[in-house]
């Protein structure tokens, strides 16, 4: 199997932490996300290794047996197993009991092609159990699927998955649904199944984080006056009052009135109202003279 980088996957260091780690994965997702790069197959395998890279380095105990082992990680554990066999068995021989046919002077790389796959010592005893292959699945939503958790049956691989999509998935997060991978060997155990969300959005709400963005037209009356005005929010409506003289563009926060924040249950993000004062049109003579005659107390 060829060796892959993880590090240079996803553009950073080696000592790199798991801010850094988080932000190069949201970065290059965007960049090469299926949805953005249609029809381009080298982009579709860069996400493929950019959520594989994510995956292991952002979990520590994974990373450190990657750094530790390469390619070879996720046999960490069984080489361990064996390597500590191999010590007994070196323990026995030094001492005239049965040996099971293990050079003393193996390189490491070859002793651990021999466990995997490769060559085989003369004495091996039994077969190594091997981890059944990973599965990447893409499942699209809009953005209102996403608004409150819920449930959907996914078939993969001909098999019915009961999925709960947790409230305030991104567009881009990968989660993993451990099992339903392909099949392990020698009674293995079954590799995960990923899954990436691609979430669309048909509303008028723009989206960064948990936070929710969206702009407001205010009549030039009530801009001046002061008033009351009603304005949609992603989940009902609600009633603000506008100050006197507000200006164009002035920008009011909702508290909580944002996106949930994942798996945080009954945690918003905020909305950000931007108001648009509109300038009236079609005036008639008589309310041109009034301006006129307001022009001129100023």
């Amino acid at each position: 199997m060829e060796f892959i980088d993880y590090y240079k996957v996803l553009e950073i260091e080696k000592n790199a932490s798991i801010d850094d780690i988080k932000k190069a994965y949201r970065k290059l997702a965007r960049k090469y996300h299926p949805d953005l790069n249609p029809n381009d197959e080298s982009a579709k395998r860069k996400f493929q290794q950019i959520n594989e890279a994510n995956e292991v380095l952002s979990d520590p105990e994974k990373r450190k047996k990657y750094d530790q082992y390469g390619k070879d990680w996720q046999h960490a554990e069984e080489f361990e197993k064996a390597r500590q066999q191999r010590g007994q068995q070196t323990y026995q021989e030094s001492t005239g009991q049965t040996n099971y046919g293990f050079e003393q002077d193996d390189d490491f790389s070859e002793y651990f092609a021999s466990m995997f796959g490769g060559k085989s010592g003369s004495g091996s005893r039994g077969q190594v159990k091997f981890r059944g292959q990973d599965f990447n699945a893409e499942l699209k939503l809009n953005l209102l699927d996403v608004y409150k958790t819920h449930q959907q049956t996914l078939t993969v691989n001909g098999k019915n998955i009961r999925l709960t999509i947790p409230a305030g998935v991104e567009h881009g997060q990968t989660i993993k649904i451990a099992g339903y991978g392909g099949p392990g060997a020698n009674g293995g155990p079954n590799g995960d199944l990923y899954i990436t969300f691609s979430i669309s959005n048909n509303t008028k709400f723009k989206r960064e984080g948990n936070n929710l963005y969206t702009s407001v037209d205010v009549d030039l009356y009530t801009a001046v006056l002061g008033g009351e005005l009603t304005v949609e929010t992603i989940d009902g409506k609600v009633k603000l009052t506008v100050a006197p003289e507000t200006q164009n563009g002035t920008k009011i926060k909702l508290k909580n009135k944002g996106f949930p924040i994942y798996k945080q249950e009954g945690q918003f993000g905020d909305l950000y109202i931007t108001y648009n004062v509109k300038i009236p049109t079609n005036l008639s003579e008589k309310q041109k003279e009034l301006f006129k005659e307001l022009s001129k107390t100023n």
